[in-house]
């Protein structure tokens, strides 16, 4: 039978990209691309050609300039995707066993390490709790070793996790936790899977107990309560959940994707409990969760926490742009606060055209209420008053205030 001819064969050969990464994660996407379009009509050949790609990939980029992360965010993402396409072959234990053989091969010989996230699927890879069992059995002795309280030097074994995946697939999770019982560290990747097998045991008040006895210096706090937090949401204590984990779990990029991601995940729970808890979580900041209030439609508590502390102007005059007709009594008030704000000193690299934006805005908003011109001049007027008659937004505006 000729064999399956792939396209990224011949482009992962050993230091083929040199020290540049676009060019690296450009070819790992397309190869993951090709074996998951193979995978709807041939998955055993496709779980080849992943296997072959993994045994290629760190060799390949190993002198890829690693610094900015990209290129080790593309190599974990292209083993999520192809972990799968691996582990649901169907195929018979000598097959598996030398397909795992291979991936341990190119784990042992990944000196980055690029693949040192594949360990954490061993136990999916093994496919069956008895295939988990026996690498379990040949990697139990090396984890103890590693872990010998005696030794007067540090151990490091590179199979520890795929130790614990492999003993969580077989179902030994006695044994997993006795094992966890002997690391010399109480390091969260690893006690991780304690807390698994203590929900597979049933016994979800002690995996979170298990887990909080985790947290410590260094320790990834958001993963902790991540963990807890999916526990009783899964033994249905929504409010429990809420309460103790919630704000710690679901911390994002920005101050309106953490409010959201709050608000999906506890939709029983009322948008500005949620707002006032995250602003009580980070006392000083209270401008900052603008956003996350106008989103939820808190006109009120929006213009509440920017007279506390200051908020980007630029997102105070879109507010104010985009809710003139509709919400003008609110739309005005963002823009007064922008003006405030911008009079203080507060935003980044502000110009004469942000002043601008703010004032046009406000008029704007101001023209949907009915108000007269003469009325919103002198509130700007009394605003700027507290200020130097050279404040940036004074000297910017004092054609239209004739101040």
């Amino acid at each position: 039978m000729t064999p399956h001819k792939w396209q990224f064969s011949s482009r992962f050969r050993r230091h083929a990209f040199g020290w540049k990464s676009q060019p690296a994660i450009l070819r790992i996407k397309e190869a993951v691309s090709e074996i998951r379009q193979l995978a709807r009509k041939e998955p055993v050949l496709a779980a080849e050609g992943a296997i072959l790609f993994l045994e290629k990939l760190s060799p390949a980029i190993e002198h890829v300039d690693s610094s900015s992360g990209a290129i080790g965010t593309a190599v974990n993402r292209a083993i999520e995707s192809l972990v799968d396409i691996i582990a649901n072959a169907q195929v018979d234990h000598e097959r598996r066993q030398r397909w795992l053989e291979r991936l341990w091969h190119a784990v042992e010989e990944d000196a980055i390490p690029y693949l040192e996230l594949l360990t954490d699927f061993w136990g999916e890879l093994c496919a069956t709790p008895d295939i988990a069992s026996r690498w379990a059995d040949e990697f139990i002795p090396m984890v103890e070793r590693a872990w010998d309280p005696q030794a007067t030097e540090f151990r490091y074994f590179k199979g520890t996790s795929a130790c614990l995946s492999a003993l969580y697939t077989a179902g030994r999770h006695q044994q997993l936790l006795a094992l966890l019982e002997k690391a010399r560290f109480q390091w969260w990747p690893n006690r991780r899977w304690g807390v698994k097998s203590l929900v597979a045991m049933g016994k979800n008040a002690e995996a979170i107990r298990y887990a909080e006895e985790s947290t410590g210096l260094n320790a990834p706090v958001q993963d902790i309560a991540r963990t807890c937090e999916a526990i009783l949401l899964a033994s249905g204590f929504a409010e429990e959940a809420y309460k103790r984990y919630a704000i710690d779990a679901n911390q994002s990029t920005t101050h309106l994707a953490t409010f959201r991601a709050i608000a999906k995940k506890y939709p029983a729970m009322p948008a500005a409990t949620i707002l006032r808890d995250l602003v009580a979580r980070h006392p000083g900041q209270e401008g900052k969760w603008f956003a996350a209030a106008k989103d939820a439609g808190l006109f009120d508590l929006a213009i509440e926490l920017v007279s506390q502390s200051p908020a980007d102007p630029r997102t105070l005059t879109r507010a104010a742009r985009d809710y003139a007709a509709e919400h003008s009594t609110f739309a005005m008030a963002a823009g007064m606060a922008a003006l405030r704000h911008i009079a203080q000193g507060h935003g980044y690299e502000i110009t004469g055209t942000d002043v601008l934006d703010a004032y046009s805005a406000l008029m704007k908003a101001s023209a949907a209420t009915g108000r007269q011109d003469a009325s919103t001049h002198h509130e700007i007027r009394s605003l700027l008053s507290g200020y130097p008659a050279n404040n940036f937004v004074c000297k910017v505006l004092s054609p239209y205030l004739q101040c």
